[in-house]
């Protein structure tokens, strides 16, 4: 699914000029391409839009910059964002422009059809043993998710990547021999009391280990700077780092003043 937004392209960079984006009700964020990086404002609610529809997924967005000197309309995915954890406003958003010509890889979610398997219904218990997926595909032919029918599924049987239907244009990058989802037996209450059993006591004078440290190092998290500079490849972690972000720096050795003997 593709979605369009609008941005506008701002000048001032750092941690004051992203704050006071914030405070204004907007959100900072940057556009990685090509041989260029930008700074975007971007409307909060046409960003929660997208990040609602597409529910996990890489969202390949058609953007409309404003203020930009050159390509005014360009094609990106958006691949990272930041959320406050109080109050769940979005805090940063990274995107990177791509060309429709060549392909792109991208993590899509799984979604299990075909109703309850047929081990489930029995009693099995059903594991989701990959939850999404890393494909590489042109951005024409980009996947919302992958579809797996587990119904036919009974106890103790599984879906491998090798056994997923082919999609056309679309490679699985992932090992093919990776579980998908399964079906397995239900645990016994023997079997269950015997686990219990066996680790519900711990042996006596068991200690936690110790860890001999020497001196304190002060540091403390801050935000990142504005964007990398203009032209920098981006960096995937799951995923892509950039622009305004909370992260640790290199904390600084305290040092002490000796006092020198007369």
């Amino acid at each position: 699914m593709k979605f369009e937004l609008a941005v506008t392209v701002r000048e001032k960079t750092g941690k004051g000029p992203a704050r006071q984006l914030r405070r204004e009700g907007k959100v900072p964020g940057v556009l990685y391409g090509q041989g260029e990086c930008l700074l975007l404002t971007i409307e909060p609610d046409s960003l929660v839009k997208i990040l609602k529809a597409q529910a996990g997924g890489a969202a390949l967005v058609s953007l409309t910059l404003t203020g930009a000197k050159t390509k005014p309309n360009r094609t990106a995915l958006l691949r990272d964002f930041q959320v406050d954890p109080v109050e769940g406003d979005i805090l940063h958003a990274d995107l990177f422009e791509i060309s429709m010509n060549k392909p792109i890889r991208v993590k899509v979610p799984l979604h299990l059809t075909g109703g309850m398997p047929a081990g489930v219904k029995e009693g099995g218990i059903l594991h989701h043993n990959m939850r999404e997926l890393h494909i590489e595909c042109l951005p024409a032919v980009l996947p919302d998710f992958i579809e797996v029918d587990a119904s036919g599924l009974a106890i103790a049987q599984g879906l491998h990547l090798k056994d997923l239907a082919a999609r056309e244009g679309v490679r699985y990058l992932d090992d093919p021999e990776q579980m998908v989802v399964s079906v397995a037996a239900p645990m016994t209450e023997a079997k269950l009391e015997s686990l219990l059993a066996s680790g519900a006591a711990a042996p006596e004078g068991a200690k936690e280990p110790e860890v001999a440290v020497k001196g304190k190092v002060a540091g403390e998290a801050t935000e990142g700077g504005e964007a990398a500079k203009a032209g920098a490849a981006p960096v995937f972690a799951a995923d892509a780092k950039g622009g305004e972000k909370k992260g640790a720096v290199a904390p600084k050795a305290e040092k002490k003043e000796t006092e020198k003997k007369k």
